[in-house]
């Protein structure tokens, strides 16, 4: 039992980041995997809720990642390590960026709980901001909200990079797209960090382009 679910989850997986939600139905995933939709229904009645189990995947594994890195000592290593691994996460999960909006109103659950995590991941980043000004690594403030905002430029960014990739690369997205964008997100924070910050910068930055 356990097995075809996590098929039938494989499959929905691969044909959501082939051909996006809207084109894939609970048929075209029980012919992809050679089992009737009677079968396939046993284990989801919706594809709606294939679609949240697989948007529960991808929150889980990024969870994981901060919480794991919770323990370790702030830097700017740090930062660069979590933009590579989450941006991988997006990548294999590229179904929920590429049908971004679609997804956010078609299913409620979804949105609700991007919502909380959204405010949830501010909270996490604005205080990795705090640390890096205590270690010397970033200026204060220079205004209300600064670190707030740009939090949620990060957040735009993150979330609508893979469309932008998708449009403006010939090739799509790619996972040479992944760096590219990956180090567009992490040059945002370049002009907040004290000239030492920028220095530990620029060596990390060097690690990721060649």
């Amino acid at each position: 039992m356990g097995d075809t679910k996590e098929s039938i989850l494989r499959s929905a997986l691969r044909l959501f980041n082939k051909y996006g939600t809207s084109s894939v139905t609970l048929r075209t995933i029980a012919k992809d995997l050679g089992i009737s939709q009677g079968n396939l229904n046993y284990h989801f009645k919706k594809r709606e809720d294939i679609i949240i189990e697989l948007y529960r995947r991808l929150v889980y594994d990024i969870d994981e990642i901060m919480l794991g890195n919770q323990e370790k000592e702030v830097s700017l290593k740090l930062l660069f390590d979590v933009s590579e691994v989450v941006t991988s996460n997006f990548y294999r999960y590229r179904f929920v960026l590429l049908n971004f909006t679609e997804v956010m109103q078609e299913h409620r659950t979804i949105r609700n709980h991007f919502r909380g995590m959204a405010k949830l991941r501010e909270e996490q980043i604005t205080a990795m901001f705090e640390a890096f000004v205590h270690k010397g690594l970033m200026n204060q403030e220079q205004y209300p909200n600064q670190f707030r905002n740009l939090c949620r430029r990060y957040q735009i960014m993150g979330d609508f990079w893979m469309s932008s990739a998708k449009v403006l690369n010939s090739n799509g997205v790619t996972k040479k797209a992944i760096k590219e964008y990956s180090g567009l997100l992490l040059e945002a924070i370049y002009p907040y960090l004290t000239s030492v910050g920028q220095k530990e910068f620029k060596k990390h930055y060097q690690q990721i382009t060649l």
